[in-house]
Order: C-alpha cells, then sequence, then structure tokens
C-alpha cells in the first residue's frame, strides 16, 4: 500500500478562486504519518534543505520516491489541470521554523506546483498555521487556515495571486515541500541557493564557539 494517498487527493475539494489550492487533512494515513515523523530527517536550523542533504530513515526514503514517481506527477496533474509527467523536481525539507519565517509571498516564478506534506503533532500554537490569503499585505485577509498537523498536505498551483504565510513561530515545524518546476535550470539553481545558505549556516555554528573561546581567552 502506498504512503500516499492519492485518492484522497483526488477526493479533497479544489478551490479555483483568487487561485487553484487544495487541502488534504490525510494525505498519509494517521499511522502512516507517525512512522514517517519517525523517520523524519534530524534539522537543528530553520530554512529549506534539499533532501538529498539530510539523513533519514528507510520510511521517509519511501515516501520520497513516491513522490518522485510517475503516479504522483499523474495524480497532480489530474487535480490541478497542468501536465507535470517529465516535469523536473525539487524537494526540500524543513524541521525548525524562526521567528522571521512565514512572511506573505506568492513562491517564484519557475515553479509551477507547490506541495506542502507536515509531520507535526497536533497543533495548538497559533502561529505556524499556514494562511492563503487574498492579498500581499493582509495575514488576516484569508481565504482559509490549515494547521499543519500530522499527515496533512496543501497543495496549490503557483501564480502571481498564490498569496500565503503564517504568524510568527519558532520551533519545530516539520515538513516535505515538492516543486514542480519549470526547467531543469531552474531547479538546479534554486537548490544551490538552499545548499549555499545551510552550508552558511553551518560555518557561521563553527565560527560563533571559536570567538566566544578567543573572548574568553582575552578577558582572562
Amino acid at each position: 500500500m502506498s504512503l500516499l494517498d492519492l485518492e484522497a487527493l483526488q477526493l479533497a475539494p479544489l478551490t479555483r478562486e483568487p487561485f487553484t489550492f487544495t487541502v488534504v487533512d490525510n494525505a498519509i494515513r494517521p499511522a502512516d504519518a507517525a512512522a514517517i515523523r519517525d523517520d523524519f530527517p534530524e534539522i537543528e536550523d530553520s530554512g529549506l534543505l534539499p533532501v538529498e542533504m539530510t539523513h533519514y530513515g528507510p520510511l521517509f526514503r519511501r515516501l520520497i520516491h513516491e513522490l518522485r514517481s510517475e503516479e504522483a506527477a499523474r495524480a497532480f496533474s489530474e487535480k490541478f489541470g497542468v501536465n507535470l509527467v517529465g516535469r523536473p523536481q525539487m524537494i526540500t525539507v524543513r524541521g525548525r521554523c524562526a521567528a522571521k519565517d512565514g512572511r506573505i509571498h506568492t513562491d517564484t516564478s519557475t515553479k509551477l506546483i507547490t506541495a506542502l506534506i507536515y509531520f507535526n503533532e497536533a497543533w495548538e500554537a497559533k502561529g505556524g498555521r499556514l494562511r492563503l490569503l487574498r492579498s500581499a499585505t493582509d495575514l488576516n485577509d484569508m481565504i482559509c487556515e490549515a494547521p499543519p498537523d500530522l499527515g496533512a498536505m496543501i497543495a496549490f498551483r503557483r501564480s502571481d495571486c498564490s498569496f500565503h504565510g503564517h504568524e510568527p513561530f519558532e520551533g519545530v515545524r516539520r515538513y516535505v515541500m515538492v516543486n514542480w518546476m519549470t526547467s531543469d535550470f531552474a531547479a538546479r539553481r534554486e537548490l544551490f541557493r538552499h545548499r549555499v545558505s545551510a552550508r552558511a549556516k553551518q560555518a557561521l555554528k563553527l565560527i560563533r564557539p571559536r570567538r566566544a573561546a578567543n573572548a574568553g581567552g582575552a578577558r582572562g
């Protein structure tokens, strides 16, 4: 049995205005989602990481394999009315959220479809709940709000008005993001940017303890 419930995707309501999106409460069945969460990469910093830069367990690996399958591409193609079969794909993961995250945006024009699959316990916090919005300036002008609960998925077709964001939250907030892209070049460029950002954060973490140690030695 597949981990990703493509039938649930097909049955979920599709909203078309002001942009096309769907919310699937159990895109992954609860027991499977809990097991995948246990296999989720350990991520200490905020920011998106290419999935290839992370270490994870076998069930998570199986999910990534399913997301990269032609079957998944066909299911999302049918749902959103755009041919994704053979399109380049980018898969990234996030394990933590920083207070600055969640600002309103539409996604870059090189993304055709964005799908977010969440792996968190029942979400109690006010912040961190993704809001699909009518405008670029008001987080409260929302079409809907979806908590990042275990196994839930939000997917949308990128457009100039696909505004989304969330109120500030700092802490663990796990999800896998799948993007079907306009070109291989666009996918490679985006992945390169995420790799550079991740390595810069890792380097900064190494530099800070050295500075602290040097400062302590100077005071001594």
